[in-house]
């Protein structure tokens, strides 16, 4: 009697442990919201156009839909979101039409007649933040709307929870390069408003199985870096974009591997240099002549003699003056591309490589 007792208590625990642990994971409507937002940041009407059929049919509401696409007006612009209302109103027209029912769900609680949106707003934030009253003085009318509008005005529509909410939130700064140190904000806040640390890591694998492996990485990134653990994956990159090229001809002059593709030609003088993880060019400089660099895709790094690393990512152009001794290459932990050309060449122009980036002053830069 005592052995079957024992067996039975035993199982019941294991089945509390079980379901303890499903509660702890993402529940397909949150995993639906993951996967709309990271599309409406990406701009993929298309993707997002089936994400929100496919949440429809585990039970996403309208209501909760709407809410989410209008909330990220706050972290992706309006063109996105409103974009992204337009593609919802697409689906429940052409799910009515097709005889299929979405539920409508229930519409936010009407704000008091006293609401104070500031103070409440602060309040929220606070909890976000982790409990420290957060002040922007740089922007003090930035930090109005932030503690106003968003947190006290959106986040006060309840039908989306706080933890819903920053599920969004990180799921949508995710697909969006360059945001890192936001993305790890909202990671950390994130945990203060309820989302388990079990949800959190589950939100990588939805998104590249979904989304993209490169919305996986950064969010795997951001996760390893706020839980304090070592991160093997790496950001990659889209050679159908940019092309890889061959293996760089001058790579005696790099720490690590590198291609080099001509783009229009060598006599175009536009090349695209791509780089591996870790890989960075020596010191060097451009005699007699201005280099520009253009990051196309990844991250990466570039550094004059006696000043800071600048971090470059998408979008980010850097003239490199005649004469200033320097070296660019790849973050750590991402691919990294950059298209370069020469300007203002004069005559007897010439590139002096100078000794490599040692690993100590490399591994400083994060």
């Amino acid at each position: 009697m005592f052995k079957k007792f024992t067996f039975v208590f035993f199982a019941l625990l294991v089945e509390m442990g079980l379901l303890a642990q499903k509660k702890m994971e993402l529940t397909n409507k949150q995993k639906a919201l993951v996967v709309i937002a990271a599309n409406e940041a990406k701009g993929d009407i298309n993707k997002l156009k089936k994400a929100l059929f496919d949440g429809f049919e585990t039970g996403l509401t309208i209501s909760e839909a709407k809410e989410a696409l209008s909330q990220l007006y706050a972290y992706t612009g309006f063109p996105r979101s409103l974009n992204a209302l337009g593609a919802l109103q697409q689906v429940i027209k052409e799910r009515t039409e097709a005889g299929l029912t979405t539920e409508e769900g229930r519409e936010a609680d009407p704000l008091p007649a006293n609401y104070d949106a500031l103070k409440r707003g602060t309040e929220v934030q606070t909890q976000l933040v982790g409990g420290n009253t957060f002040t922007y003085e740089f922007a003090p009318q930035t930090d109005y709307y932030l503690k106003a509008h968003l947190f006290g005005d959106i986040f006060a529509r309840n039908n989306l929870s706080f933890a819903e909410r920053e599920i969004v939130t990180v799921s949508a700064i995710a697909a969006l390069s360059g945001c890192e140190p936001q993305l790890k904000a909202h990671v950390s806040g994130a945990r203060n408003m309820g989302v388990s640390d079990e949800q959190l890591r589950s939100i990588p694998e939805v998104l590249r199985s979904n989304v993209g492996e490169t919305e996986a990485v950064r969010c795997e990134q951001a996760l390893a870096s706020v839980f304090g653990y070592a991160c093997q994956a790496v950001l990659t990159v889209d050679f159908s974009i940019w092309p890889k090229g061959e293996p760089n001809p001058y790579s005696q002059y790099f720490s690590g591997k590198s291609y080099l593709a001509a783009m229009g030609g060598d006599k175009a003088g536009l090349f695209n240099v791509t780089f591996e993880p870790g890989c960075r060019n020596n010191w060097h400089t451009h005699h007699g002549q201005v280099q520009v660099l253009i990051c196309v895709a990844g991250r990466g790094w570039y550094q004059e003699w006696g000043k800071e690393a600048i971090e470059m990512t998408p979008g980010t152009v850097i003239a490199v003056p005649a004469e200033v001794k320097h070296w660019h290459g790849a973050a750590r932990n991402s691919w990294f591309q950059h298209l370069t050309y020469h300007t203002q060449v004069k005559e007897g122009a010439s590139n002096e490589w100078l000794e490599p980036v040692t690993d100590d002053m490399y591994n400083k830069l994060k």
